[in-house]
């Protein structure tokens, strides 16, 4: 390694010659400080692929090199605490060879540990023995060559002396290298935290600390780069860092980072766990980034406190994996980065900051692990049915308020519904209802009306009436079959032939006597069509597909049966009634039925909803490949539907989704109640003529291993 003054620069040819010939860095220094560092292409790209023998060099701003990462973007992270002795720098080190073990058996890739975990954070003035900080730099030589062979990134928290200063800091290990040494910015000096009294707070800018046969950037201003996955870069606080207004988290996420590691020793108090892990959720949430927070246990001394070992890891708001308070050990679960980027990408107030921080590069073996994370089935509930009571209650509190505007704006004190008995128009009826229950409105101008005709059946005819009846509400039949049979005769349509024309005549009809009856009483028209048929297309055009507000615009199917079973809950007087709409199988009624069942059954058609719901919710809301929203459908759904079949239906998705989208660009009004919406006004646009050729082939190519 070679050390020039600045002034040396000059010397341009000199320079030149010997970073060719040294094959070696060239540091810089400016009034006796590291500066700079200029190196030759071999150098740079040798650093790039984190294979330099004898260093990790920072490389400002991000001109890494990186590979192509072909997974699905997720990267398997664990926290552990341990059985800390205080002051015994080698036990504790024998403990965290342990877990990293037992880490990579576990696939993990970035594992963290508590801070001040080599030596404890209780040792108080015993930080400023010499012997204990000379235990450090050892330990650090100890673990650097340990994990030398060793797939993993390694965060462990050691006081280090440096220039007639103490700092707290994360020191960063991969493959054999000391990647670099983030210090502690805020330290607490409040209540019962007194780390002012040992430590200085870092708040200058990035230096060179010598550790070892490593030259490594000392500070707070640098994120940790991986060149196997460009998205995946890490940044690093620790402890009260996370606690400040100003916090460091901010600036590394702005930067770049993805994923924020937190080496902490949060002392436990009353209260404390829920305040800590509401701030860890939003700190997660606002900066849309992983964050894996790990503290110290009651290994820790408890002359005055008490550790309580706390470990979580969250993912933008969602806590994926804990542990319980007094437990030590790890914890492990699955960062999805490729969700993260995706989100940031789309959420245009998330800036990016031109900050000029040190991008440091390592390296990972990343393949796809093995999934811990629970991937829930229908993302759009929550699947303890009463956890949800108070959503479900919001949701249809929303899509009354909305209707409420439209009856206030337009001077409108009707509502026609077309009540067939099944569940989306049953859901239009509820909010319909909850709507006069605010205005306190007449329920008797609220009109149910069923139009029955060559598909209708019994069990929903009966229902609708019942329902109807049960609320109070008025209840109206209109039979449309001598006007569909008419029309037949008017376009020379042969009424045996049970094609499209056949069915949507019926829908359309029936649209159009309840747009005719909503003007002839001077009502609104609510409509009933919900999302999971909007983005399938399982609607008619100009039929069911028109009204005046569509209050389940952005209501799942999924959904539209909780919301349903909520109002039952709430209202025991219809909830015999709804629960039997609930148990009917899900048809338009526009086929005949056999022996007075019904014969059309609209899953047979398109698929299972709640696989379809599942498609919808990771393709607009997540904007997951394909391939990815197969293979978390596989994990799911597993021992529910085939692989066959979900490729089946999935390639049905993506066909239905864009040929549709001509419909969804002319929809009526409709509240948007849940992250995921088709207005064409407001949250998704698409040309109606695209192609979804590419996307297809990507469905077909995918290679079914059953």
């Amino acid at each position: 390694m070679k050390i020039l003054p600045i002034k040396d620069l000059r010397n341009t040819n000199e320079i030149s010659k010997t970073v060719k010939e040294e094959n070696d860095p060239i540091f810089i220094t400016k009034n006796g400080y590291a500066d700079m560092v200029i190196m030759s292409q071999d150098v740079y790209d040798n650093i790039a692929k984190n294979k330099c023998d004898s260093k990790t060099i920072s490389i400002k701003k991000d001109n890494i090199k990186y590979k192509q990462y072909s997974g699905f973007g997720f990267v398997k992270v664990g926290c552990a605490s341990f059985d800390i002795k205080v002051a015994d720098v080698n036990h504790n080190v024998n403990q965290i060879k342990s877990i990293i073990d037992e880490a990579i058996e576990k696939e993990v890739k970035v594992l963290v540990f508590p801070e001040l975990s080599l030596t404890g954070y209780t040792c108080s003035d015993l930080f400023f023995q010499r012997s204990m900080l000379n235990d450090v730099l050892s330990s650090l030589t100890n673990l650097k060559n340990y994990l030398k062979d060793k797939d993993i990134l390694v965060s462990v928290g050691a006081p280090l002396a440096f220039k007639n200063k103490i700092y707290n800091t994360a020191i960063m290990l991969n493959k054999g290298h000391i990647l670099g040494v983030v210090a502690k910015k805020f330290l607490p000096n409040y209540k019962e935290f007194y780390e002012a009294r040992q430590f200085s707070s870092w708040d200058m800018e990035n230096d060179y600390i010598s550790l070892g046969d490593d030259n490594v950037l000392i500070g707070n201003k640098m994120i940790f780069s991986c060149v196997d996955y460009s998205d995946l870069k890490i940044g690093v606080e620790i402890c009260e860092d996370m606690w400040v207004s100003n916090s460091p988290n901010i600036d590394l996420c702005l930067n770049g980072a993805t994923l924020m590691l937190n080496l902490s020793a949060s002392n436990e108090i009353v209260g404390k766990e829920e305040y800590r892990k509401n701030l860890i959720m939003m700190t997660s949430a606002k900066n849309i980034c992983g964050y894996i927070y790990c503290s110290s246990g009651d290994s820790e001394s408890t002359t005055d406190l008490v550790y309580s070992g706390a470990k979580y890891i969250y993912e933008n708001g969602t806590l994926l994996s804990s542990s319980k308070l007094f437990e030590d050990g790890l914890v492990v679960s699955e960062i999805d980065i490729d969700k993260l980027t995706n989100e940031r990408r789309k959420t245009t107030t998330f800036d990016n900051s031109d900050d000029n921080y040190d991008m440091i590069p390592f390296s990972l073996d990343l393949k796809e692990p093995t999934l811990t994370r629970h991937i829930n089935k229908n993302p759009f509930v929550l699947e303890d049915f009463n956890k949800g009571l108070e959503r479900y209650r919001l949701i249809i509190e929303m899509q009354a308020r909305g209707l409420k505007k439209r009856m206030v704006a337009t001077n409108t004190k009707k509502l026609v519904v077309g009540l067939s008995g099944g569940l989306d128009s049953t859901l239009a009826l509820l909010v319909a209802y909850r709507t006069f229950e605010i205005l306190h409105y007449d329920f008797k101008d609220l009109y149910a009306i069923t139009l029955p005709c060559f598909g209708t059946s019994k069990r929903t005819y009966n229902n609708a009436l019942s329902l109807s009846d049960k609320l109070g509400l008025t209840f109206k039949e209109i039979n449309i079959c001598d006007t569909v049979k008419s029309h037949f005769k008017d376009i020379e349509h042969d009424e045996n032939i049970h094609n499209a024309a056949y069915e949507n005549a019926q829908a359309r009809e029936r649209t159009q006597v309840l747009l005719d009856y909503a003007n002839d009483i001077n009502a609104l028209m609510v409509g009933t069509g919900d999302l999971s048929e909007l983005c399938l297309g399982w609607t008619t055009y100009n039929g069911d597909h028109m009204s005046s507000y569509g209050v389940n615009a952005s209501i799942p199917k999924t959904l539209v049966k909780e919301l349903v079973k909520c109002f039952a809950f709430d209202h025991p007087i219809v909830k015999d009634v709804l629960f039997d709409i609930i148990d009917t199988p899900i048809s338009p009624e526009l086929l005949p039925p056999v022996d007075g069942v019904i014969s059309q059954k609209t899953e047979d058609k398109v698929g299972p909803y709640e696989l379809q719901d599942f498609f919808i919710y990771h393709f607009l809301r997540n904007n997951f490949s394909v391939e990815k929203i197969f293979y978390l459908a596989t994990i799911a759904y597993k021992n529910v539907y085939t692989k066959s079949d979900i490729k089946k239906w999935l390639h049905l998705f993506i066909y239905r989704f864009f040929t549709n989208q001509f419909k969804r660009s002319v929809l009526p009004d409709g509240v948007k109640v849940g992250s995921v919406s088709i207005s064409p006004r407001g949250d998704f646009r698409m040309p109606s003529d695209s192609s979804y050729q590419s996307f297809i082939k990507r469905v077909d190519d995918i290679v079914i291993d059953e």
